[in-house]
């Protein structure tokens, strides 16, 4: 692998503005734990792509909500846990409720 180049001191260095986005305010979730905002935003990006595909761009905000909002660690375990719940072996599919 080659080398690093070095900077030249004499070359103006460009910097791009960085822009923090976060979820804006919902009227479902006043309280200042967002843990269930969380979870609801992760949720319904899921089941808005589940629905409408992958490409549906309104299901980009519950994304963008939920990538602000939860640790990461918490969205990675999720993500392995995810469809385990609704095939439970409990649960007799010919049975309507």
């Amino acid at each position: 692998m080659g080398a690093i180049p070095e900077a030249d001191p004499d070359e103006p260095v460009e910097t791009k503005p960085f822009k923090f986005v976060t979820a804006g305010y919902d009227a479902r979730f006043p309280q200042q734990n967002q843990t269930k905002h969380c979870w609801q935003n992760y949720v319904d990006y899921y089941k808005c792509t589940t629905a409408k595909g992958e490409d549906f761009r309104p299901c980009r905000q519950f994304y963008l909500a939920f990538r602000s909002l939860c640790p990461k660690a918490w969205t990675d375990r999720w993500d392995t846990q995810r469809g385990t719940f609704l095939e439970s072996p409990c649960r007799n599919k010919s049975t309507v409720y």
